[in-house]
């Protein structure tokens, strides 16, 4: 199965481990960080999570199918498609489908005291 780990981490923590695996040579997990809670949640709102569940697993469709699936509008679909491929979680294939090339996906984060 092919994970991907979405977490919250300061930038100077993700690039330190981009380029510890640089050097390394060795390929890690696929991990897709953000800075903040705050950007985590406006960038992955409850129909984008929506839009990924439909799209697991599926392999690639159009825009039109994939807002079929979720039984939205062609046109909000595709704004969430762009925001979601600008964040790395979707593909586009060379054709010009979309395609969530990931099986499942693990959320790892902490909210404690300042």
């Amino acid at each position: 199965m092919k994970t991907v780990t979405i977490d919250v981490r300061p930038l100077k923590d993700t690039l330190g481990e981009f380029t510890k695996t640089w050097k390394s040579g060795k390929p890690t997990a696929p991990r897709i960080s953000f800075e903040s809670p705050e950007l985590l949640f406006k960038v992955l709102s409850g129909k984008r999570w929506e839009l990924l569940n439909a799209m697991t697993g599926a392999g690639a469709m159009s825009i039109r199918e994939a807002s079929r699936r979720v039984e939205r509008d062609v046109k909000a679909v595709h704004g969430d498609v762009t925001t979601l491929l600008n964040a790395g979680l979707l593909s586009k294939t060379d054709d010009g489908m979309i395609v969530f090339p990931f099986d499942a996906i693990h959320v790892d984060f902490m909210l404690k005291a300042a």
